[in-house]
């Protein structure tokens, strides 16, 4: 278990480093910096005083590495838009992101699981294709477009839910369920695929032979081992749902972390948008890490390696 812990830490240390130097050299391939800040009306003297003002004058090689050291300790400098420590602004905001993400998560299983257990059990039936054409209709729709018909119908025709804003839980439903629909099919498909392998094996047929019932089968045998792969995929998902929460914010105006994304790529506002990149890197690197540490737990094979 120590081996394995330590062999994922190492490459997610270097998944981290990989993306900080991705997201530093992407803003600078973007064009120049001093004058995106100082703005198109600017003079040449105005640009070279930002320029100098930002240290953006030093050497690339330079501004990464004294960005990297700041990084380390949590400074991400200076936000250019906001005039606020980006750090605190990621902060303010993560909780939102968060929400959002673990609501649309739990959405997902709850709407996910069972589908995949009943279609596993069916399999080959009508029912089985129905679920298999509902998740296909659900990967192909565009997350904006669903959120849209959510607002018209939920929101404004029906009045059942509020559209925008985070001022309750019930807020977060409409966007959560937004994201939950772009889940729901990998996790489906995944747990039917699962159930279906579980059923087929041989512990399974031994069970029977004991004369254990079709519910203890399903739900103590092998539902333990069809989740093992679900585990991994959900952390993933999880991942998946916090950067994709740039759009779903944008569209309900929810002040997150995804909403600061856009409006600091809107703004030029680049050392918020290296520090948001990160993040959510960061924390998609260690949503898998505990992942990979929790399905060792379901599965002793894992923690021999």
């Amino acid at each position: 278990m120590l081996h394995l812990l330590i062999r994922r830490l190492a490459v997610a240390f270097l998944v981290c480093i990989t993306v900080l130097t991705f997201a530093f050299a992407l803003t600078r391939l973007s064009g120049d910096l001093a004058i995106s800040i100082a703005g198109p009306s600017a003079t040449a003297a105005d640009i070279e005083v930002v320029r100098k003002a930002y240290g953006l004058d030093r050497p690339v090689v330079e501004q990464f590495f004294d960005w990297v050291g700041r990084a380390a300790v949590g400074d991400f400098g200076q936000s250019y838009f906001y005039k606020e420590r980006v750090s605190k602004l990621i902060v303010d905001r993560l909780p939102v992101t968060m929400t959002l993400g673990l609501v649309g998560l739990g959405i997902a299983l709850l709407v996910a699981l069972p589908l995949g257990v009943v279609s596993a059990l069916n399999e080959g039936r009508v029912i089985d294709r129905v679920i298999s054409l509902v998740a296909l209709l659900g990967q192909a729709m565009p997350s904006f477009w669903l959120g849209l018909i959510l607002m018209v119908t939920l929101g404004l025709k029906l009045g059942w839910l509020p559209i925008s804003g985070t001022g309750s839980w019930e807020h977060f439903v409409m966007p959560g369920i937004v994201l939950a629909f772009s889940a729901i099919p990998a996790l489906m498909r995944l747990t039917r695929s699962g159930m279906i392998d579980a059923m087929n094996a041989d512990y399974i047929r031994t069970a029977r032979a004991k004369g254990l019932s079709r519910t203890s089968i399903v739900l103590k045998h092998a539902a333990r081992n069809a989740a093992m792969p679900v585990v991994s995929i959900a952390a993933v998902q999880l991942g998946f749902m916090l950067g994709g929460s740039i759009v779903i914010e944008t569209v309900f105006a929810l002040h997150g972390v995804g909403f600061l994304a856009w409006e600091s790529i809107s703004k030029n506002d680049f050392p918020t948008v290296q520090a948001v990149v990160l993040m959510l890197a960061i924390i998609y690197t260690l949503l898998t890490l505990g992942a990979d540490l929790l399905n060792a737990l379901l599965d002793p094979r894992l923690r021999a390696q």
